[in-house]
């Protein structure tokens, strides 16, 4: 049985599961995000799904809202017998999950129930977990709390930023949807309830929540900026202005004030409430992202 097929996904890490979906199954539509402004031009631009939709011939809606009148004609029109979803940023409700025979299959970036929610490989990084992986899951009105189909997990580097872990993470949700697909549409594959214990949540991230407060630890924070690397990124105010953190390591150092900027190993730091964070690559307002060294050589006032 080859079902027909709406393939619902927004940015880069929904891209690997359509490429390879299109290969197994008729994508007779894609759902994605409405084109949004983006860069310092704030230029209106498309979600990467409609770029690859749209080169790969494949129809494509960008509704606000998925309730929306001409998008729910539109979904029955296409009559999908299975609907594919990764990353898509919208709910998806009854009325949408209840419509195709085969349901609706989700590639969720975490090892659930952890990380249920929209920022699941940011939080698994900034929890200095070791591990995360993929869940292929059936699709319920809750926030990830459908049954499971199958799993696979990856260990999470020690250098692992938000982005490097969602690239790893979209080759392999595609790579397992791939192979559990076929059993499940034949029927032979039964989903599993989510187990009740170990429930953690993983909320939308806002801009505010990359500033750090260097009352915490410096291994907290050196996480925080890997796991919003690259959003929402991490800041911190330096001269009233602020100062974006691209990269950043903790040393180890005795408890003393902290949020002082300070000279460590020949780069630019801030004490913290334990340890040192030192910042490998900085970016000064209205600059482009710079070696600490190399901001130093500017900042002549720095640790003053």
């Amino acid at each position: 049985m080859n079902p027909r097929t709406v393939f619902m996904g927004s940015p880069d890490f929904a891209l690997p599961v359509l490429h390879k979906l299109v290969d197994l199954y008729p994508v007779i539509g894609v759902v994605t995000q409405p084109d949004r402004p983006a860069g310092r031009g704030r230029l209106l631009t498309a979600p990467p799904v409609k770029i690859l939709a749209q080169e790969l011939n494949l129809p494509v809606i960008q509704p606000h809202r998925l309730r929306e009148p001409e998008a729910l004609q539109q979904l029955h029109d296409w009559a999908p017998e299975l609907i594919v979803v990764a990353a898509f940023g919208q709910i998806l409700r009854p009325e949408v999950l209840d419509l195709p025979p085969l349901g609706c299959i989700n590639v969720h970036a975490s090892l659930l129930p952890r990380w249920r929610g929209a920022a699941p490989i940011q939080a698994a990084i900034l929890h200095g977990d070791d591990q995360t992986g993929i869940t292929i899951m059936c699709m319920d009105p809750g926030v990830d709390t459908g049954p499971i189909l199958s799993q696979r997990s990856i260990p999470i580097n020690s250098e692992d930023t938000g982005a490097t872990l969602s690239q790893r993470l979209s080759e392999l949700g595609a790579g397992l949807l791939i192979e559990t697909l076929p059993a499940y549409v034949a029927g032979d594959l039964k989903p599993q309830p989510q187990p009740d214990s170990a429930v953690t949540f993983a909320p939308m991230l806002k801009k505010e929540d990359g500033h750090l407060d260097f009352s915490q630890s410096a291994l907290d924070l050196a996480r925080r900026v890997r796991a919003f690397n690259p959003w929402p990124g991490t800041f911190t105010l330096w001269k009233d202005q602020p100062l974006k953190i691209h990269r950043a390591h903790a040393v180890d150092a005795p408890p003393g004030q902290y949020g002082k900027a300070i000279i460590c190993q020949g780069l630019p730091a801030f004490t913290t409430g334990s340890g040192i964070l030192v910042l490998d690559e900085l970016q000064p307002a209205g600059k482009n992202p710079l070696p600490g060294k190399v901001f130093l050589q500017g900042a002549r006032k720095w640790g003053e």
